[in-house]
């Protein structure tokens, strides 16, 4: 049997821009993915603290450093620049292995930087 489990978590993350005319998904700055591990490309669910909104797209990289937390396409509509959003990515694990899990889980500040340690819950 396999579970579901938050892998990995980004709260609190600040929407930086919008950009309606694009393929889609949520640009994330690289250090934020890295801390938290997650990959180009992988599916993220987005809950946007302002308006309630809920959606999963995938996450594609941006540039290192630059607190980018960007909606891409359909996800431009979903929320805007200076919504607080919080980001999760999951994983499927064996039961045993879930037992023991614990999720990344980095709380963010001002222009998207650590308001504290990474850490497991």
């Amino acid at each position: 049997m396999l579970v579901t489990m938050l892998k990995s978590k980004l709260h609190n993350a600040t929407v930086t821009d919008v950009q309606l005319e694009y393929e889609g998904s949520l640009s994330i700055d690289s250090d934020l993915m890295s801390a938290v591990r997650i990959l180009p490309y992988e599916k993220i669910l987005v809950a946007n603290l302002r308006n309630g909104e809920r959606f999963e797209t995938y996450a594609i990289p941006a540039p290192r450093g630059s607190g980018t937390i960007c909606l891409n396409g359909a996800a431009a509509h979903l929320g805007a620049r200076g919504d607080r959003l919080i980001v999760f990515a999951f994983a499927e694990m064996s039961l045993d292995k879930a037992l023991a899990h614990k999720p990344l889980v980095l709380v963010l500040g001002p222009e998207n930087k650590p308001a504290a340690p990474l850490k497991t819950v």
